[in-house]
């Protein structure tokens, strides 16, 4: 039935008909994705059942666009029947794309001058169209408020930590942990937009440049929410000191766009990769044993690695006993590092 509303969609569009429709993999969205071709293009249909999730992609795309940053251009949507083509933007993730020249020569040069593009547009970004963003289009929360934070830290406790961690904890100090995890990362500005899943498979490379994707779940919030999950994206396993590299070549994009306080930014910065990295660990919990993802798993000695880092970095951590002896725990199971 999709497949027929997205064909009329392209005749209505273009006067033509698909001669081929073909699924696209997905990964952890409900959506589903169609490369709709025919002798003179190529173009992306998806169909979705959550209207206000397609609203939100079909209108923040739309501003974004208007606004100059590279997103995929909607030509048409139907979003009665749950549909819209968008541009085809190619067969590569940032994720794809590297894995090949980084089996040849490790995270090379050309590697590093991609992030760098990627994090060139990221005030813009949130800074320079996040700000006229119509937010009422937010289809979860219009801020990435207390309540919101909340929610994921649980989700790590519940879709993880339930799943995979053997030992017992008392939940009502970890909840006070939590409590004053939150308090810290609210007292960090939050005006700017926050992608939310702000990561190497969200971003697409075409003729060398990068293109932004699956921004439906933005909202306001922190900018050191969306750089904490590009860099510390589990799989993508960048090295620490071009981590480094990156967050400071960010940091002087940023005040190109607007003035920082670079100490005041840093001061926050490992506590949004604590808040990013257990949302990840939750998402791969829910994921695998939820959904039966279990390829998500895969994910999972990465983060660990990731929790290493924050153990050094953050901190933060000694205010949060409880999540300091969960991530040691974590990060020396050898059952977790193994799968």
């Amino acid at each position: 039935m999709e497949t027929r509303l997205l064909e009329k969609l392209f005749r209505t569009c273009y006067d033509e008909t698909p001669d081929r429709i073909n699924p696209l993999k997905g990964d952890g969205s409900e959506r589903r994705v169609y490369r709709m071709q025919n002798a003179y293009r190529s173009i992306i249909g998806v169909a979705g059942d959550n209207r206000p999730e397609n609203e939100a992609f079909v209108q923040f795309a739309r501003h974004f666009f208007a606004c100059g940053i590279p997103v995929p251009e909607i030509y048409i949507e139907d979003l009665e029947n749950g549909v819209y083509l968008e541009q085809d933007l190619g067969h590569y993730t940032l994720f794809e794309w590297m894995t090949p020249i980084r089996q040849q020569g490790g995270f090379s040069t050309r590697i590093i001058d991609m992030y760098k593009k990627v994090l060139k547009w990221l005030p813009r970004l949130q800074i320079t169209a996040g700000r006229r963003l119509d937010y009422s289009y937010c289809y979860q929360h219009a801020r990435f408020s207390r309540e919101s934070m909340i929610w994921d830290l649980r989700y790590f406790q519940h879709r993880f930590l339930s799943a995979f961690y053997q030992r017992p904890f008392d939940a009502s100090a970890l909840e006070g942990d939590f409590d004053r995890l939150v308090s810290h990362l609210l007292e960090a500005p939050g005006d700017s937009f926050l992608y939310r899943d702000f990561q190497s498979r969200n971003i697409m490379i075409l003729e060398d440049e990068p293109y932004f994707i699956d921004f439906q779940s933005g909202r306001r919030g922190a900018l050191q929410y969306d750089v904490a999950s590009l860099l510390f994206d589990a799989k993508a396993s960048i090295p620490q000191a071009v981590r480094e590299e990156l967050l400071n070549y960010y940091l002087y994009c940023l005040q190109e766009v607007e003035p920082c306080d670079a100490e005041n930014f840093l001061h926050y910065f490992y506590g949004f990769v604590m808040i990013r990295v257990m949302q990840a660990f939750g998402a791969y919990g829910y994921l695998a044993t939820v959904k039966g993802k279990k390829n998500f798993l895969k994910s999972v000695p990465y983060a660990l690695q990731n929790l290493e880092i924050i153990n050094h970095k953050a901190a933060l951590l000694e205010h949060l006993p409880v999540l300091r002896r969960i991530f040691t725990d974590l990060i020396e199971d050898a059952t977790l590092r193994d799968l």
